[in-house]
Parts: structure tokens; C-alpha cells; sequence
């Protein structure tokens, strides 16, 4: 079922070396990542969305229409109902967190600020944060407090610009369980940029690839993935998502069993209670095919599909192959010479040999 359209962005911004050209229609709930290199458009669209910067075109969420040029309309950032939270935590250093809190929640003078806010702390687990200075805070913590103040004003839109760009891995991996949380438990739509595929296969609905200020491609995410046009546009980091359920724990070796469409995915451990659905990132490099079913190999993760279709690659040595899996679709990045060798087509079966397996979020 398509979701409903709930943002309609139509933006054209002229620079000197750069053209901003986008139409689009995104969906009223979830999060929709911008995503692609650094200079394509994606913090841009965020700018003009808030008003930040004027572009030509219309921007609206819902019933509310925040910029018309057809009909010379144009609200203020002020009074656009929106939080927005920049890659640096923008806090008051004067003030402790729970005031940080309070300062932005008393500016916008809604109803039901008080659950909101209670909420925002829950949501972001900061409540022991609260009488901090927020110079002591650590980066992950300073994000967290942001996008709490930015939640606490009940904002019919949130925009995040690349919220961990300014983190270690450590802080990373810190705050995405309660991006990946939030997202869960938002029933707005959030713009969401990056250039990470760990955050985009964690926390996206719905993806936009922009290239040089145009949009390449989109849709929702397990589809897009495995679009042919975003796998060659992201190289190394191409492949796939795929869902299923915590089966088993082998405390012996240390593994995870996943059940996926009637075949298993083991990987390391993962401290998740069994039943629990997850999202599994597969990545093309880490799947090779064979044409008979493998005997005496290390590789744990075996299963078996037809060949969808083939595709080209980013280099010209190597092609995308999509394996159909039951109602699923695995991805593969061969040589060409391995697929002209093995007669890889359409319609082949094939063993798809699974070496590496990452469970988006844990």
C-alpha cells in the first residue's frame, strides 16, 4: 500500500555552480533519507524546506503550504511548524539541559507542551540528564538533548542534517538505538540527510538519491536497494535488506540464528530476544553464487534462489546480479567473466554463499 503524500517539496535554486532541481512527493510518516555525496543537494533541500533559503517552487506538509511562488506565498521560519536539528548540537551553555528543554518548548506556546516534553525524554532516554550542564555532556548525549528540544515542540515535520556526521563510532553507535527507537515511535515525518549506508539501512522508509542537485532515484527502501541505478551509484556499499525473525542463540559458538522465509542466517551474537522481527543488511560483496549446491565450505549461510537479472556495475569488470529468494531479493556483485563462464541468465538457479551478515540497529 502506498503511503500517503504527506510532503510535497517542488524546489528550484539557481548558485553559481549549482543547480537544485527536485520534485518530489514523500510520504506523510516515517523517515526519508537524503541520500548522497557530499555537494548533491541534500542539506539544500533541508534549508529550503525550513526557510532558511529561498528557492524557486512550493513546499507543503499536510494542509499547511509554507512557500507558493505561484501564488507569491512565503512563511517565515519562525512560523513554520518544524525542529530542526543541525550536525552540532546547538545548545545554551549557560543553561542545563532540562532548561535547553523548557527554552524551546515555551517559545512555540501549544497545548499539552508539558506531555510533550515528558515524552521527548522518555523517547530520547535523558531523563538522568536533566539538572547537567551540557558542557559535561558527551557528543551522543548533546544530540540527544537536541532532538528531544526539537521533539518537545510537537513539530509536524522534523528535519535532521546529518545528526552523527560529527561523531566517533563509538558515540555512533551510542545514539542510533534511540534514533532507531524514535523512528519507531514518530507518527511524523522526518527528513533525514546522510551519506551513511549503516543509518540509511537502519532508519529509512523511503530513500532519495540525489546526484549534482537532481534526484536519481528513489522509493521505499528494500526496493531501492536493489535498483540497479542506486547499487552502482554507491560501489562498495551496494546490497540489500532483508527481513526476519531472532530464531535461535547457539551459546556455544557464540551465534544468532535469523529465520528468513524458511532458510537460516547465522551471524555473531546479538543480545536480542528470541521472536523479535529484525532487518538484515546484506552486502552484494559479501555474496558469491554458485550453480551447484557448495559441499566442505567455511561459508555458514547458504541459500538458494533464481537470477532475477543482471545488471552492469560502477566498473565495467564486474556486474550486479538480483537473486530471487522466495518473496525476497539478494543481491550479488560477480566478475563478468564468472557470470559468461558459469552461463549465468535469467531464470538460472543458483546457491547464494552469504560470507557477512549485518543486523541493521543491533
Amino acid at each position: 500500500m502506498t503511503p500517503k503524500v504527506g510532503l510535497l517539496i517542488q524546489l528550484e535554486l539557481k548558485r553559481q555552480d549549482f543547480r537544485l532541481q527536485v520534485d518530489l512527493k514523500l510520504p506523510g510518516q516515517g523517515v526519508t533519507v537524503l541520500f548522497g555525496p557530499s555537494g548533491s543537494g541534500k542539506t539544500s533541500i533541508l534549508r529550503c524546506v525550513a526557510g532558511l533559503e529561498r528557492a524557486q517552487g512550493l513546499v507543503s506538509i499536510g494542509n499547511d503550504t509554507w512557500q507558493d511562488n505561484a501564488q507569491s506565498k512565503w512563511t517565515a521560519t519562525c512560523n513554520r511548524d518544524l525542529g530542526y536539528v543541525f550536525q552540532e548540537a546547538s545548545l545554551f551553555e549557560h543553561m542545563n539541559v532540562y532548561a535547553n528543554l523548557r527554552f524551546g518548548v515555551d517559545r512555540v506556546k501549544k497545548q499539552g507542551t508539558a506531555d510533550a516534553l515528558n515524552s521527548a525524554i522518555k523517547l530520547l532516554g535523558i531523563g538522568h540528564l536533566l539538572e547537567r550542564s551540557t558542557q559535561s555532556l558527551s557528543g551522543g548525549e548533546r544530540q540527544r538533548v537536541a532532538i528531544a528540544r526539537a521533539l518537545a515542540t510537537q513539530p509536524k515535520l522534523l528535519l535532521l542534517d546529518e545528526p552523527l556526521a560529527s561523531l566517533d563510532i563509538r558515540r555512533r553507535h551510542e545514539i542510533l538505538p534511540w534514533l532507531e527507537q524514535m523512528h519507531h515511535n514518530l507518527s511524523i515525518p522526518v527528513l533525514y540527510v546522510t551519506h551513511s549506508m549503516q543509518e540509511l539501512t537502519q532508519l529509512a522508509d523511503y530513500v532519495v538519491l540525489l546526484d549534482q542537485g537532481r534526484v536519481k532515484a528513489e522509493g521505499n527502501t528494500v526496493d531501492l536497494l536493489k535498483n540497479p541505478v542506486f547499487a552502482a551509484s554507491v560501489g562498495a556499499e551496494a546490497g540489500v535488506v532483508l527481513d526476519g525473525t531472532i530464531q535461535a542463540h547457539d551459546q556455544r559458538f557464540h551465534l544468532t540464528c535469523i529465520a528468513l522465509n524458511g532458510s537460516a542466517l547465522w551471524l555473531p551474537y546479538k543480545n536480542v530476544c528470541i521472536g523479535t522481527q529484525v532487518r538484515v543488511h546484506i552486502r552484494a560483496n559479501d555474496v558469491s553464487l554458485a550453480t551447484q549446491a557448495p559441499q566442505g565450505s567455511t561459508v555458514q549461510n547458504v541459500l538458494t534462489g533464481f537470477i532475477e537479472s543482471i545488471h552492469d556495475d560502477f566498473h565495467p569488470a564486474s556486474c550486479l546480479v538480483n537473486i530471487r529468494y522466495k518473496e525476497q531479493t539478494l543481491m550479488a556483485r560477480i566478475t563478468r567473466k564468472a557470470a559468461i563462464e558459469l552461463q549465468l541468465a535469467a531464470g538460472s538457479k543458483v546457491w547464494a554463499q552469504v560470507k557477512s551478515v549485518a543486523l541493521s540497529g543491533h
